[in-house]
């Protein structure tokens, strides 16, 4: 594996990761269904590659987020571990 392919993942992974998503289907689900814009485009294939510094907008059930990915993940971690991999764009996070 490359180091551009070890800087990337696939988007429905890296939502599961992020606790995005209760599953990783329930990830590839909501992208497949269009409620998932990376860099402002709409996308529908959950294999999409993502990486460091993409800007996600999502839609869930109850709520909008805008979020800068700052790293990829190695596995499904607790909510601590999930959290460092992005960061809240909207709500103004102050370690930005």
């Amino acid at each position: 594996m490359t180091q551009a392919e070890a800087d990337r993942q696939r988007l429905d992974k890296w939502l599961w990761f992020a606790r995005m998503a209760r599953t990783r289907t329930a990830a590839a689900q909501l992208v497949a269904d269009g409620h998932v814009r990376l860099n402002g485009q709409r996308i529908t294939q959950a294999a999409k590659a993502v990486r460091a510094g993409d800007v996600l907008t999502i839609g869930l059930a109850r709520d909008v987020r805008l979020i800068r990915i700052v790293a990829t993940g190695a596995r499904r971690g607790p909510y601590e571990e999930a959290r460092l991999l992005y960061e809240d764009i909207a709500a103004g996070d102050a370690s930005s």
